[in-house]
């Protein structure tokens, strides 16, 4: 493909981006009012098993990195240095791209690393949320059960606290 074609094909996207653009807005003749349910939407939900696939795969392409991505760079060197002792000044660019490339392993091996760190806080932090959650949840309940008035007819006893206890009278 040629330099031209590129350019004008990047060109026709960026026309075709532009006239699909479109506003968030109410639907003409909902009036505007109504808020949308929440609902329809849904609940974010992430199992432990989902974050520990997300942390995995992340720490094996750590691995694949590290083993795979780094075979060229002591060839690239050699061959940088060779060239640059012969007088070429494809040495210095080879030298270049060599050391480039090393950087953006590295910055995209931290990458990968901290996405498979950042997995295994995650989790952490969503089953103690989890746990938090649950039994603030139980206490509320419990609490308004306790002062709910439906929970029993009027002038009984809140089945709650369990069985109507047996008083003597002195």
């Amino acid at each position: 493909m040629a330099w031209d074609e590129w350019e004008r094909l990047k060109s026709q996207a960026a026309e075709r981006q532009l006239t699909h653009m479109q506003l968030n807005q109410v639907e003409p003749g909902t009036g505007g009012s109504a808020a949308p349910d929440p609902a329809s939407y849904g609940d974010l939900r992430v199992s432990q098993s989902d974050l520990a696939k997300i942390g995995d795969h992340a720490f094996k392409l750590y691995d694949r990195l590290w083993n795979e991505a780094r075979g060229a760079l002591s060839g690239s060197d050699k061959a940088a240095s060779d060239l640059s002792g012969q007088g070429f000044a494809l040495g210095a660019a080879l030298q270049h791209v060599s050391t480039r490339w090393d950087e953006q392993l590295a910055s995209l091996k931290d990458a990968c690393a901290h996405i498979a760190n950042h997995m295994q806080v995650t989790k952490k932090l969503h089953a103690d949320d989890e746990h938090y959650i649950r039994r603030q949840m139980s206490s509320i309940d419990m609490l308004d059960a306790g002062f709910d008035e439906r929970v029993g007819k009027p002038g009984k006893e809140n089945p709650l606290y369990g069985p109507p206890s047996k008083k003597k009278d002195n």
